[in-house]
């Protein structure tokens, strides 16, 4: 199993929209062969001295079945349909892409 943790920062005062856009699309990536998981997520204010809180970021929490499904969620074409909605909402994008240990 492959676990991805994206991170997307959104340009300021486009949160909302960019959510809006990314839920439309979780219907139709829960559907490709070997997604496990797929949930955007935000930070929450947890009082935890090493958490660094960012208003305007979207975690992606991804689990899937392999590295060839990844591969094959990121050209899927909903997901270029996806990137072209987003592509001037989002500013910058990182990605951690890990296996168990």
């Amino acid at each position: 199993m492959i676990n991805v943790i994206a991170s997307i920062h959104i340009k300021e005062g486009r949160l909302s929209e960019f959510i809006d856009i990314f839920k439309s699309n979780i219907p139709e990536v829960i559907e490709e062969d070997g997604c496990i998981e797929y949930v955007p997520t935000i930070d929450v204010p947890s009082g935890l001295p090493r958490q660094k809180l960012d208003k305007n970021v979207v975690t992606i929490i991804e689990k899937w079945g392999s590295l060839e499904n990844l591969q094959a969620h990121l050209s899927a074409p909903h997901m270029v349909v996806y990137q072209e909605k987003v592509k001037d909402l989002v500013e910058n994008v990182s990605l951690k892409i890990l296996a168990e240990a």
